[in-house]
């Protein structure tokens, strides 16, 4: 354990490969973002593996070599747990942690595990739940490796096999239990849903650390928490905004983020049901991340699966105060300029070209460009307004802050 600020953080390996589908770059960034999910989780990466492999190793995931080095090291620095970048099998797992006798978990434990700590409501909770019981389902047999000594003793294996059992079957009813509750107050969110009458309503969506809630708090005057961590809002928040003279709704929702596992995207696809219903999305991205186009379809991909895809989006490009492009000399004839290299003039006349427009860039922490963005919402959300109630739009004629 290591002591920080009297917070107590785990010590941490992760561990990463190289393929033909993730070359060096792409796996530098996907621990850069392990890194990171395990601090929000509350560890201390101390070291990172990396192999280069055609394809993980059906039994280790890496090769026999690297693991014994992994080994080594773990011994060598009292290291508590071991994170893999992507998803092992059960089988995998068990034998990983028979070689390495400590804490071996994938990203999607990671993941599994900050959603649990930051549940904060009973909705949220189960939900959570429900994918932490959907990815234990088929890894109860791991959990019972302290029968492995007495496998094959008389009258062990009966018991053993009628142990794991019991607890699949337990396991899936609890399953069951948490699908129909979650069920229930769905009907009960509907129902508060449509009590909120015909307002229009505004999402905010964006990959994870984006600075949503940040935003909230600039445009809604509220305190909606805000952290520099993954995944800091799980629950989603509903404000009623006024800009100018016009009323909406504006919904605060859970971060996306690549690699999402599946168990989350079907619990919390409940979640997203404001997303679903909104009249106009604020896509949120952060310009400063060096792969922010990227964090851009992993979001498109997401709201392609619940179907939301094609609602009138408005591009808003945060933390513009964070971005520094790197710099090419005057005289330097041999670098080739790439999209590194942009200005944030640049990038705008881009993404105004990609998306007809619909796209602004700001600092919601610095609150730059903030009343350009308010006129920007204010009139998307009156042309929404205007089209429900036309026969009160002569009271939205212009925006006035």
């Amino acid at each position: 354990m290591i002591e920080k600020s009297d917070i107590t953080y785990e010590k941490t390996i992760l561990i990463g490969l190289i393929t033909q589908l993730q070359d060096e770059d792409k796996s530098i960034e996907y621990l850069d973002e392990l890194e990171f999910l395990a601090y929000t989780a509350g560890g201390e990466v101390l070291k990172r593996f990396v192999q280069k492999m055609q394809a993980p190793n059906p039994k280790t995931f890496i090769g026999s070599g690297k693991i014994e080095e992994v080994k080594q090291y773990i011994d060598a620095h009292e290291v508590s747990i071991a994170v893999f970048d992507d998803e092992l099998t059960p089988a995998q797992q068990k034998n990983i942690e028979k070689i390495l006798e400590c804490k071996v978990i994938d990203r999607t434990n990671l993941i599994l595990d900050i959603f649990a700590q930051r549940a904060q409501t009973s909705y949220a909770r189960t939900q959570v739940e429900l994918a932490q019981y959907q990815y234990l389902l088929p890894r109860l047999s791991g959990m019972w490796t302290h029968l492995e000594r007495q496998r094959g003793g008389i009258g062990m294996r009966g018991p053993g096999e009628t142990e794991i059992e019991t607890d699949r079957r337990n396991v899936r009813d609890r399953i069951s239990l948490l699908k129909k509750k979650l069920i229930t107050i769905d009907k009960q969110m509907a129902v508060q849903r449509g009590n909120r009458g015909k307002l229009v309503r505004v999402a905010l969506v964006g990959y994870t650390n984006v600075g949503k809630s940040t935003l909230m708090n600039v445009i809604s005057k509220s305190k909606v928490f805000a952290e520099n961590k993954l995944f800091a809002t799980l629950d989603t928040t509903v404000r009623k905004v006024v800009i100018g003279n016009l009323p909406f709704l504006l919904s605060d929702t859970v971060g996306f983020i690549r690699k999402l596992p599946t168990q989350l995207v079907e619990s919390f696809k409940s979640t997203l049901d404001e997303v679903r219903e909104a009249d106009l999305l604020l896509h949120i991205v952060d310009i400063s991340h060096a792969s922010f186009e990227d964090h851009i379809d992993s979001v498109n991909k997401v709201l392609e699966e619940i179907k939301a895809s094609d609602k009138p989006t408005l591009m808003v490009f945060n933390k513009i105060d964070a971005y520094h492009p790197e710099t090419i000399e005057e005289d330097d004839i041999v670098t080739e300029k790439t999209e590194a290299h942009f200005t944030l003039q640049e990038w705008e006349q881009t993404w105004m070209n990609r998306v007809n427009g619909d796209a602004i860039f700001i600092s919601a922490l610095n609150k730059e460009n903030i009343d350009k963005f308010k006129e920007t919402v204010y009139n998307k959300v009156k042309e929404v307004h205007t089209k429900r109630f036309p026969y009160n739009q002569f009271l939205y004629d212009e925006y006035t802050e």
